[in-house]
């Protein structure tokens, strides 16, 4: 991979729509991550942190928490795009996520991008939704699907 692709603004984001603009670098998922977020959430359900019992579960190994793939996704769309012309980013929030398929220790994932909306904003600024898919390497169903929504501002 050669980097973000960097977008000019509104213009460069509308010119996006409806288009996938990259997908970024692979990632393994590892024990050690989903241990930690299991203790920093609380969440220390079996299924993420036993890996002994877990051989045995439906999946025949951990598998992370949804949240940590979804908590990714800003970091990896940094990897896939920036935005200039805008003093302000944020994270407005998630339209639609979905957890379609396990994802297991030891697996590789990465995070295709879609733009799938934009809508201007008083003020010089722009809401845009980007349709997010997590690859899960050598498997048919995608981990995760969500619609993530940034709001740059002037």
């Amino acid at each position: 991979m050669g980097g973000p692709i960097t977008l000019q603004g509104l213009p460069g984001l509308q010119e996006q729509v409806d288009q996938e603009i990259g997908a970024s670098s692979w990632r393994t998922v590892e024990q050690e991550h989903i241990d930690l977020f299991a203790k920093l959430t609380g969440d220390e359900q079996w299924i993420h942190t036993d890996p002994e019992r877990a051989r045995g579960g439906p999946f025949g190994a951990t598998v992370q928490h949804g949240f940590l793939t979804l908590g990714l996704a800003t970091g990896l769309l940094w990897e896939v795009c920036t935005v200039d012309g805008f003093g302000v980013v944020l994270n407005y929030g998630l339209n639609r996520v979905r957890f379609p398929a396990p994802l297991r220790v030891g697996s590789a994932i990465r995070m295709h991008v879609r733009v799938a909306d934009v809508k201007e904003l008083a003020g010089d600024g722009a809401e845009v939704v980007y349709r997010l898919t997590y690859e899960v390497r050598g498997e048919a169903k995608p981990c995760c699907v969500a619609d993530l929504v940034f709001r740059y501002y002037a």
